[in-house]
């Protein structure tokens, strides 16, 4: 049941609990960003120091389920530090790709985890990233028009061992096995 605020609850967002159950608004502030800020898009996360994200946008309280559903909805959107307006959307996205491969069938195995670790500081790492946006954006351009019929065949397997043959030939050329 929600309560009336009492002189003696929080008046920010960073003061407040963290306890994610209440969607409060956070008191009016004048919008401060510094100019770095000044180039996101318009749905902004702010992320508290009490780890609470609050959606600008719809001006509530969100989670991390909650962001996931963003993504899968193509949204566009960027979380920052609510102090300091440092972009943190990576290191969110990160979090839930974790939780993800925590609960349920992880996407990537151990030897792949290793293999992307190995090319962080590697000459190569800057090829890597790009690599994997590609292949990833062809595997979703692929996957667009085939969806409706996917059901009931292994298309689907098929573009996985396409992309694990590419990747293994990838990986191959810099003398990396899986």
């Amino acid at each position: 049941m929600p309560q009336k605020k009492s002189a003696a609850q929080p008046d920010s967002p960073a003061d407040s609990p963290s306890d994610s159950s209440t969607n409060a608004k956070p008191e009016a502030k004048p919008d401060t960003k510094p100019d770095a800020a000044s180039n996101l898009p318009s749905r902004v996360i702010k992320k508290y120091p009490n780890r609470r994200l609050y959606d600008t946008h719809t001006s509530t309280y969100i989670t991390l389920a909650e962001i996931k559903q963003l993504v899968m909805q193509h949204e566009v959107f960027a979380v920052v530090d609510a102090k300091t307006s440092e972009n943190l959307t990576r290191s969110i996205l990160l979090q839930i790709i974790l939780e993800e491969e925590a609960n349920g069938s992880p996407m990537f195995t151990a030897p792949v985890l290793s293999n992307i670790i190995r090319f962080y500081g590697h000459a190569m790492q800057g090829l890597m990233g790009g690599y994997i946006e590609k292949n990833m954006q062809t595997l979703m351009d692929l996957q667009m028009p085939l969806v409706p019929n996917v059901l009931g065949t292994n298309v689907f397997q098929q573009m996985q061992e396409q992309m694990q043959k590419q990747a293994e030939q990838f990986l191959g050329t810099f003398g990396i096995k899986r």
